[in-house]
């Protein structure tokens, strides 16, 4: 015991100073190898500026600026087929009356007449819960999809004779879907508040609207949480034709 009182300090501390040497030799190496690897990946650009690297939401506006493009090309070149299959092919005025019946079947010519808009809206920013309820999750404060189909399947309950979304009509082969809190329809990308608007009688689309379940739930996140809900009525209006394709990709006739 009393040669290990009597022993000198020095040995004891060069071995705690030899391990914090070694590791600030290999913090600065460690450093030196990413300044060498950024610089290998940047080959001399600047990595936060470089225009090739854009962001995803840069990427979706400028696909969606396109598609908007395109659609307006695809419903002039639409317009421009319909002049040439208006002019006289010989068909008779039953058959010319049943091509007219089946294109507004389909969605594909313009639609006038009364109805109303529903507004769907996230949350207010800093939204809190109404006495009562529970502390909402951020899920609870924004629009989904399930809320977007909710109103446009009640809507059709309703007896809607045609549904436009935002500013494009629906048709058989139209898909309502988010991504995030956007929406995209038809190779187009909307932000919130969501317009609904249908052309019917409008005592029945009240009526499908408040007998839909999924939106009587979707009502009680607008009591507890403040979602956005509206509903508007209109005495006349003037629904798009859809100009879009209407080929079917994935389906096939059954014979």
């Amino acid at each position: 015991m009393s040669n290990s009182a009597d022993s000198p300090p020095g040995p004891v501390r060069r071995s705690v100073r030899r391990p914090v040497r070694l590791l600030t030799a290999a913090v600065f190496a460690l450093a030196g190898l990413i300044f060498v690897t950024s610089f290998n990946t940047a080959k001399g650009t600047n990595i936060r500026t470089d225009a090739s690297l854009l962001k995803l939401s840069d990427l979706i506006h400028e696909r969606d600026r396109k598609n908007h493009e395109l659609g307006d090309r695809t419903a002039a070149l639409r317009h421009d087929i319909d002049t040439l299959v208006s002019r006289d092919d010989g068909s008779t005025e039953a058959e010319n009356a049943k091509l007219r019946a089946l294109e507004k079947t389909a969605g594909t010519e313009k639609l006038t007449g009364q109805g109303l808009t529903v507004t769907l809206d996230d949350a207010p920013p800093n939204a809190t819960a109404n006495p009562g309820y529970p502390e909402p999750q951020p899920n609870d404060l924004v629009i989904h999809q399930q809320d977007l189909q909710a109103v446009v399947n009640a809507l059709w309950d309703g007896g809607a004779e045609g549904i436009r979304v935002m500013d494009q009509r629906l048709i058989s082969t139209s898909a309502v879907r988010c991504v995030g809190n956007t929406l995209i329809l038809q190779g187009r990308v909307y932000s919130p508040p969501y317009k609904i608007t249908a052309v019917g009688d409008r005592d029945r689309l009240r009526k499908g609207l408040a007998d839909s379940r999924a939106l009587q739930n979707y009502q009680l996140y607008v009591k507890a949480y403040g979602l956005g809900w509206k509903v508007d009525e209109f005495g006349r209006t003037t629904l798009p034709g859809y100009s879009g394709t209407v080929d079917l990709h994935y389906a096939k006739p059954v014979e």
